[in-house]
């Protein structure tokens, strides 16, 4: 049993690797860091630019940082802010960011 069990976790953890290879979130490989990237978080609610300070309140993220792990982390906490607790603000979030010292790339929210 203890053996059969053992298996069972083994090769749970091996789908979660090959799954997380051909996603965009690394939520379940053993090693999720494996990219630098570069970001910057520029929000406006109402008309209103919202202040770095205000940004990291917002969603507990710098506005202008690093992170080691996938972009995909940052646009998520993004999007689960927007939808939760931003929902009837109706704002206006652009997320440019740069992989690996690559060319810039942007992400807008609410997607079009």
């Amino acid at each position: 049993m203890r053996r059969a069990l053992g298996i069972a976790i083994l090769l749970f953890q091996l789908g979660a690797i090959v799954y997380a290879r051909f996603v965009p979130a690394r939520y379940f490989c053993w090693a999720p860091y494996d990219s630098q990237n570069d970001y910057l978080i520029e929000v406006v609610v109402n008309d209103r630019v919202l202040s770095r300070d205000e940004i990291q309140s917002r969603y507990r993220k710098r506005a202008k940082g690093a992170d080691n792990r996938s972009i995909q982390h940052i646009k998520d906490i993004i999007t689960g802010y927007e939808t939760s607790y931003g929902a009837d603000e109706n704002a206006q979030v652009s997320l440019s960011y740069w992989v690996n010292g690559g060319e810039e790339q942007s992400w807008k929210w609410p997607r079009h």
